[in-house]
């Protein structure tokens, strides 16, 4: 229960920062005048037809403005504005975006987020299924060879991976496999025609979805090897494991019941802490791909069009998919560790 409230806490803390760097910084002033500035600009050449002259069609502007202005709230202070936004969004009353559309055309920012969720959630999901069986499977097996080669080299390699930024790598995989060899797609999720829904535009967003996905394991697959080795390794030299080689036991049994078994709660906290970590490297990697997800919406929001209603959203959004993460591994802490119960 207590671990609940924290969790809840810690959404809130997360959407009032937000707001208060959006709003001591005058970034949200700035996207709002932003998009104010675009729409006077397309009506300009409408006005300009009926209002010849030019001191009138100024006014006629700068009237305009004033009532946008007004309308967007920047008339008050921005601890007024900002504070009524956020309770809107925990009431998942989100609004409508200034600028952004949804792909059937809808400006509601609930329509536009919830459809760019399945996108992510589908790289998110799929990269940590492949992080975690690589790190176990190969941190187990480098936990029971400590100092041979095959350790040194995995060593390296994960601390490559660890200093290679995900959206260089992004970068690279398109120069090779996009450019210099025609095998993958260089970014979006279909083809141009799209193919008809069924088997054919399944395969067709698998086709496009390898390159993303393996940029996300290469990038978080090292460090995590690296953890689950050192995690078992300070378990393999437990007196119990000691005992069970004692009894005969394979090194199969020995590795997976005396072993991983034990080591399994810091685990599975660090591959879901890690999932916090996949969230940010996720807006990079979409952008480079160009693959229509959150973390490509949030681009859009912050670097394209300014939007600060969807800029907002997608923070709770990311700060939830986060805390959900952290209850459910509450709940296999206490399915790996019976001891947890108790506590």
């Amino acid at each position: 229960m207590v671990r609940g409230i924290t969790m809840v806490l810690v959404l809130i803390a997360v959407q009032f920062l937000l707001v208060i760097s959006l709003g001591i910084t005058g970034l949200s002033d700035r996207m709002l005048e932003a998009v104010i500035g675009e729409e006077l600009r397309a009506l300009r050449p409408s006005l300009a037809e009926t209002i010849r002259d030019p001191d009138e069609l100024e006014y006629a502007l700068r009237v305009r403005r004033e009532e946008l202005q007004t309308s967007y709230g920047l008339d008050r202070p921005w601890y007024h504005r900002l504070p009524e936004m956020v309770s809107r969004v925990f009431t998942l009353d989100l609004g409508e975006a200034h600028t952004l559309r949804s792909f059937t055309g809808s400006n509601r920012v609930a329509d536009i987020v919830l459809e760019r969720l399945p996108n992510t959630m589908l790289l998110l999901t799929t990269s940590l299924i492949f992080t975690a069986g690589i790190g176990i499977a190969v941190g187990v097996r480098l936990a029971s060879k400590v100092g041979s080669l095959s350790d040194r080299i995995v060593s390296y390699f994960s601390a490559v991976s660890y200093a290679m930024p995900a959206w260089w790598v992004g970068i690279l995989f398109i120069l090779l496999f996009s450019f210099r060899f025609p095998i993958f797609p260089s970014g979006g999720m279909y083809g141009t025609p799209p193919p008809p829904a069924g088997l054919f535009r399944f395969l067709d967003l698998l086709h496009h979805a390898f390159l993303p996905i393996i940029t996300l394991v290469l990038a978080s697959a090292g460090p995590y090897i690296y953890v689950v080795r050192t995690m078992t390794l300070d378990v393999a030299q437990a007196d119990h494991v000691t005992v069970a080689r004692a009894k005969g036991l394979t090194e199969k049994v020995v590795s997976r019941r005396h072993i991983l078994r034990v080591a399994a709660p810091p685990i599975v906290t660090g591959l879901v802490l890690g999932l916090a970590g996949s969230l940010g490297g996720s807006i990079l990697v979409e952008t480079v791909f160009n693959w229509q997800g959150m973390g490509r919406l949030y681009y859009e929001a912050v670097v394209g069009t300014p939007d600060e209603m969807v800029i907002v959203a997608l923070t709770f959004m990311f700060t939830l998919i986060y805390v959900i993460a952290r209850m459910i591994l509450e709940v296999l802490y206490v399915i790996l560790d019976p001891r947890v119960r108790y506590q």
